[in-house]
Formats: structure tokens, C-alpha cells, sequence
């Protein structure tokens, strides 16, 4: 990062606020940043300005961590706490349904086995007490993913208040959710998903909002996923795989378990994260299950050659994206949109990220060549594909051509670009390994990563 791109944030802003009071009370960035929930680093891009500190729900958390009034960041003074009663409304936690009776783990005797799974354990703070309004507003800039991940939290664990939304329309909702997500709209996502999620979750068990909740739950696995939140990701695909269960539906439990794959894979557990996908593609539920079935255990696959990637097992990748391929030429079109899209096309993309991690960018970028960018599904694959270019070019040393390829999918989503922890982490690599572009620098400051 160029020195005279720098410049310290100015006086009186939130985050100079937050500076000044933490240095007061002798806190150092690390210490603020337990008390928040927030990394040290994304501490300092706030206090500094690189971050905009607009948020409500963020600015409640430095409120309450560093004990500044409310009224002097902006925001509405709290409720006084009466004796036996709290400080302000409260909703229940997330229900989940309870353990079920399946056929699917039969001992010896006949005997039906009881699933047992445990919810992870996550610490709340006094920061965390104060759920973000149902009808918040839209986040922009550089804040979106943090934004997105804050909402998504509280309302997995109950602190986000229900919307005044009807039951009937509560597939609408996702509907709308899920086209949010493949169009990178991830301000009005940070909105809707964290609000269908609450919603499906104060509707009476047993009803058909289970079904709502456990594909909310799988849309929320892959957003986590994409924004590299580990501990809710794994959070969110068990109970996106408990309510698949519960509701017996087989596509969403495969889907559940391919996030779960992805997850292993990326904790660094790739023999796990291979055994539990290849697995699941061999379900009999899956094979009985139509073409869509037949998709599913096509992603499943894909995913496996990923991990044989992340080994640097570039046989074995190349060997099972044959097969997903294959599965996929036989279906024809586009299946599983929802989940992403499954077809010849997206099978393609993928090789381009699989060729790269397993240590061949030139492999990579003669794949990304076989393939036509606007074939692919949605928005969101159609920028993953130019990112996955960038990263090739990256690896292998040629900065121009990553410049543009990152050009490019900031084209096609801007918010893809600015909320993706991997690509904002590809851009100040760019910048500090060598000389940087206008065009570079200029993609820096958009992002949040070079301050304006």
C-alpha cells in the first residue's frame, strides 16, 4: 500500500470516537475487538474510517463495549431496566425439531437408532444483546459482509425480532432470498434472510414452514461459507441438515451435507470432508430421487474432486470431475438452480478453481478458455468465474490480467467483490507485491481495501 494513499480518519467520525475512548480506558484493539466480536484488523479499518461505521447494530456493540451513550453515536438511548424485567424486548431462541426415529441407522436387532447432533456453543456478550430491526435498512460498501454475517448470527440464535410476514408467503420470501444471493444483492439479503429466518422460526413446529426454514438454512450455509464465518458455518449446516431430516426431504439433506463437506475441507480436514461427500452421493434416497437426485449426487461428486484438489491429488480431481461431468451430460441443462446450478457448464467452472489449487494456474486458465462466462446460471457464478481467472493469473505471476479479470467481476457484482473476504485478500496482495495500476488502486479504494 502506497503511504500517500493513506490518509487518518477524521475527527469527530464514529470511528475517531471509538479511537479516542478506547485509548482512554487503556484497551488495546485486541481487547476491544473480544468485547465486539470483530477482528482486530476489522477493529482498526473502523476506528480509521476504511470501514464505514454506519450500521446500527455495529455501532450499538462499541456502545456498549467502551460504555459510550447511545445518543452520542447517533443512536436511540436504551430502555431503562426495571427490577425483573429486561432492558428491552426479548424473542425466544430458535426452536429446532426434536430428535427423530429414522430408518436410516438400523442396528443388528432392528432396533431404530435416535440422531443425536449438538448445536455449536456460541459465548454472547452484553455487545451481542441487541438484534438488528426487521426492517433495517440496506447496507452498502465495504461493511456488507460483516453486515450480512452480524444479522445472520443474531437471528440464528434468536436476538433478531420476527417480521409481520404472512405464512403464505414465506416461500416468496425465500424465493425472492435466494434470487438476492445469485444476483450478489447482498444489502437487500442482509435485510430479507436474517428476517425469513426469524419468521420461519416463530411459526408453529410442524408446519410448512419447515421446509421454509431448513432451504433457509441451506442458503445461509453458503453465504457463510462465501464469507468464511467457520463457527456459524457449521452452526447453520447442522441445523439446515437436522430440518432436512425432519421434513424427509432428500435433496436438502444432500445439499446439507455437501456444506458440511465444504466446511470439513476447509477446517483442513480433507479426509473427512471426502468420505462425508462421496457418501452422500452414494444414497439410495438420492438415486430414487429423479434427475434432481441425480444432480445432487453430481455436486456431491464435484465437491469431492475440489478436496482431492486441496491435496494436490490432480489425478484424482480430474478423474472425479470426469464423473461429474458425465452425470451432468447425460442430465442436459441446468438442474438444482437453488443450490447454485448443476450442468456441463458450472462442472467447468469448477475445474477452473480445482486445476488452480492443486498447483497448475495455466491448467486453470486453459479451462476457464473452454468456457463462455455468460453460459453459466446466475450472476454470482458468472462473477465467481472471473474471480477464479483472477486467482489463476495471480498464482501464476501475471498482475495485469488478474487486475482485469477482478475489473471484471466487479463489473458483473460489485457487492461480490467489496463483501468476499477472498477477493478483498487477492487485492491487497496485489497491492503490496508490486507496482499497482490506477485501475488497481482505484478497485482498492471501491472495495474498502486502499482508503479513499
Amino acid at each position: 500500500m502506497e503511504p500517500s494513499s493513506v490518509r487518518p480518519a477524521p475527527e469527530n467520525t464514529p470511528g475517531d470516537l471509538v479511537r479516542r475512548t478506547r485509548r482512554a480506558k487503556g484497551m488495546t484493539l485486541c481487547q476491544l475487538g473480544q468485547l465486539t466480536g470483530y477482528s482486530t484488523a476489522q477493529v482498526s479499518r473502523y476506528e480509521r474510517g476504511i470501514s464505514p461505521l454506519t450500521d446500527v447494530m455495529v455501532l450499538r456493540r462499541f456502545a456498549t463495549a467502551l460504555g459510550i451513550p447511545p445518543q452520542t453515536l447517533g443512536l436511540a438511548p436504551e430502555p431503562v431496566a426495571q427490577h425483573g424485567q429486561p432492558a428491552a424486548p426479548i424473542t425466544a431462541y430458535p426452536r429446532l425439531p426434536g430428535p427423530r426415529v429414522t430408518g436410516t441407522a438400523q442396528d443388528d436387532g432392528g432396533e431404530d437408532a435416535v440422531r443425536r447432533r449438538q448445536i455449536l456453543a456460541l459465548t454472547l456478550t452484553a455487545a451481542a444483546a441487541v438484534g438488528a430491526p426487521a426492517g433495517a435498512e440496506p447496507v452498502r460498501g465495504a461493511a456488507i459482509g460483516d453486515a450480512l454475517i452480524d444479522r445472520l448470527r443474531d437471528a440464528m440464535l434468536g436476538l433478531h425480532p420476527a417480521a409481520d410476514l404472512p405464512p403464505t408467503d414465506l416461500h416468496g420470501e425465500l424465493a425472492r432470498a435466494a434470487a438476492d444471493a445469485r444476483n450478489c444483492r447482498y444489502d437487500t439479503l442482509a435485510v430479507r434472510l436474517p428476517r425469513l429466518l426469524s419468521t420461519a422460526h416463530a411459526a408453529p413446529e410442524g408446519s410448512a414452514a419447515d421446509g421454509v426454514l431448513a432451504q433457509s438454512y441451506l442458503l445461509t450455509t453458503r453465504v457463510l461459507a462465501k464469507l468464511e464465518d467457520q463457527q456459524l458455518g457449521w452452526m447453520a449446516a447442522d441445523r439446515a441438515r437436522q430440518l432436512a431430516e425432519a421434513v424427509g426431504d432428500p435433496l436438502a439433506i444432500a445439499e446439507a451435507v455437501r456444506q458440511l463437506a465444504v466446511l470439513a475441507r476447509r477446517a483442513g480436514w480433507n479426509d473427512q470432508a471426502m468420505t462425508i461427500a462421496l457418501s452422500a452421493a452414494d444414497a439410495p434416497a438420492l438415486r430414487d430421487a429423479g434427475p434432481d437426485g441425480t444432480a445432487a449426487r453430481g455436486l456431491l461428486i464435484q465437491s469431492a474432486a475440489y478436496t482431492a484438489a486441496r491435496d494436490h491429488d490432480q489425478a484424482g480431481m480430474r478423474k472425479l470431475t470426469k464423473e461429474a461431468a458425465a452425470i451432468a451430460g447425460e442430465l442436459g441443462g441446468t438442474r438444482l438452480r437453488a443450490h447454485g446450478g448443476f450442468s456441463s457448464a458450472t462442472v467447468q467452472l469448477h475445474l477452473i478453481s480445482a486445476e488452480c489449487r492443486a498447483g497448475d494456474p495455466s491448467a486453470a486458465i486453459a479451462a476457464a478458455d473452454k468456457l463462455a462466462p455468460q453460459v453459466l446460471p446466475s450472476i454470482e457464478r458468472r462473477a465467481r468465474y472471473h474471480v477464479d481467472v483472477a486467482t489463476a493469473y495471480a498464482r501464476w505471476g501475471r498482475r495485469q490480467q488478474c487486475t482485469d479479470a477482478l475489473l471484471a467481476a466487479e463489473f458483473q457484482a460489485p457487492q461480490e467483490v467489496c463483501g468476499r473476504p477472498a477477493v478483498r485478500t487477492l487485492i491487497s496482495g496485489l497491492l503490496v507485491s508490486g507496482r499497482t495500476s490506477p485501475e488497481l488502486r482505484g478497485l482498492a479504494a471501491r472495495t474498502g481495501v486502499l482508503a479513499r
